[in-house]
């Protein structure tokens, strides 16, 4: 096994390998703000799911089939009970105004079109459901901003994507010197 795989398999995966004290403490605090019915988007191997208050009914998704998976069976180890789904965030599979929380960590960095799975998050959203959001934006600096230029969707900021999608930000701040940024917002 390499250490990729074992890092993977014992859940220091996508996404956890940025995991520090503070990216653990931005993952507790936006979880203790979910509520009822919950989406994850990108649960990835499932690092949030410790983090979850009991109330919530958990539904998760990732494109990544074997994700899902490992996800499925942390939860299985930490008792979490949720549907575990291949799905896309740009494309979710979810009636309008399904949840009343969308968690997305480290994931809006990596999906190719960042635009229309914020407008998915706000359409499967509840009026005045929650948007918890981490996420890198490292892209967002100059040089990298002069590549990002080239893509068929450049990455943008989350918050300004957010907001062009419909959401109001109530609070957004930067961490690990400005290269992650987290945001609350929500659906009017």
């Amino acid at each position: 096994m390499n250490a990729y795989t074992e890092s993977v398999r014992t859940g220091r995966g996508r996404g956890e390998l940025w995991d520090g004290v503070a990216l653990r403490r931005t993952r507790e605090i936006l979880c203790a703000g979910a509520r009822e019915r919950t989406l994850e988007v990108g649960v990835g191997t499932g690092a949030n799911l410790r983090h979850y208050p009991p109330q919530v009914r958990l539904t998760a998704i990732d494109r990544d089939p074997g994700m899902v998976s490992l996800a499925r069976e942390r939860a299985e180890e930490l008792g979490v009970p949720g549907r575990f789904l291949e799905g896309d965030a740009a494309a979710l599979d979810f009636p309008d105004e399904s949840f009343e929380t969308v968690v997305c960590t480290m994931t809006l960095g990596v999906i190719d079109d960042q635009e229309a799975a914020l407008r998915e998050m706000h359409r499967v959203l509840v009026p005045g459901g929650r948007l918890l959001t981490a996420d890198r934006i490292d892209h967002t600096r100059f040089p990298a901003r002069l590549w990002e230029r080239r893509r068929e969707h450049p990455r943008r900021l989350p918050r300004d994507v957010a907001v062009e999608a419909g959401f109001q930000v109530g609070h957004h701040d930067r961490l690990f010197f400005g290269l992650i940024e987290r945001m609350v917002a929500h659906r009017p």
